[in-house]
């Protein structure tokens, strides 16, 4: 058990509450939008290629386990590889020398190898969905894991960041329909908006280390000030797309409410982080971020449930 509290600690797997939400949002978009052109299991193989009428419940429920381990393993393997290339920067980091890997409880080697364990589980969960998610899953793969390269020449890696967790609402779609449509396609940008901005904030903590090492991050470049001036940018073009989706998707009035304490979770976080004052990024990372991802997407899924 120990060990496998310290592989949890290691991918900060709480820290799934951030994306899962809007895989669940993309994934019932297509179940319940979606049906008439979704694509479903084909019970003597396991592989998904027929074109249906719709999916039954057993189908549907097989869908949404194989996007869960999706959105499990391929999160756990970027994380994962993040701390096993920054282990050297990591233990120079007062903030992070407690990490597992600078601290001696998870080696450097069994860290990777546990980034290929999950790669593998993720192909292979990508295989028993349908094609289009199968080809895609490479792609997808370099996406988060190249993510942990970027803070060594550019400050736009919170963007690469959010670009990583925006493929969940299009990924569990994609999953569902085998196509692309504009609506999920409107919350995957409302995501990578949402994501590197708050990724501004928390990068705020190490802007001194960040400068001391020579590594890029828009805090690191700009300055407190001018960061946290991106960060509310961006998360007034995060609430710009959800918005969008609202009135693209005709969505109800439980959307709207989802939609109010999504922003209202934004507004928070900036007001209680200053540039003079990070003693409370940790409460605008964690807390306002995580109550605006669960109460939207919960919300999201009634209206759609109910009307």
């Amino acid at each position: 058990m120990s060990t496998v509290k310290n592989y949890l600690s290691l991918v900060k797997f709480s820290h799934t509450i951030f994306a899962l939400p809007f895989a669940l949002i993309g994934f019932s978009l297509g179940a319940f939008n979606g049906g008439l052109h979704t694509v479903s299991l084909n019970k003597s193989i396991g592989w998904a290629g027929d074109i249906t009428n719709g999916l039954n419940f057993k189908e549907t429920s097989i869908k949404l386990l194989l996007v869960l381990v999706c959105m499990v393993t391929a999160r756990s393997a970027a994380m994962a590889f993040n701390r096993y290339l920054d282990r050297s920067f990591d233990a120079k980091n007062p903030r992070t020398a407690i990490r597992e890997i600078p601290k001696g409880i998870i080696s450097a080697n069994s860290a990777l190898r546990f980034v290929i364990l999950n790669c593998v589980l993720f192909v292979i969960a990508t295989f028993f969905i349908n094609s289009i998610c199968l080809f895609l899953s490479p792609i997808a793969l370099f996406v988060i894991l190249f993510y942990s390269y970027t803070k060594r020449f550019t400050p736009l890696c919170h963007l690469v960041l959010g670009l990583g967790l925006s493929l969940a609402p299009i990924g569990a779609y994609l999953a569902v329909t085998g196509r692309f449509d504009l609506l999920p396609i409107l919350f995957s940008f409302a995501v990578i908006f949402w994501v590197s901005g708050f990724d501004v904030i928390y990068a705020l903590q190490d802007i001194d280390f960040d400068q001391s090492q020579e590594l890029y991050s828009i805090p690191s470049v700009l300055g407190k000030k001018k960061a946290l001036r991106v960060s509310e940018l961006l998360h007034v073009l995060s609430a710009a797309c959800v918005m969008a989706a609202g009135v693209y998707g005709g969505f109800h009035v439980i959307f709207w409410v989802g939609i109010a304490v999504f922003v209202g979770m934004l507004i928070y976080q900036h007001s209680i982080v200053k540039p003079d004052d990070l003693s409370k990024v940790n409460i605008a990372f964690m807390t306002a971020n995580g109550i605006a991802s669960v109460v939207f997407g919960v919300l999201v899924i009634a209206d759609l449930l109910i009307f």
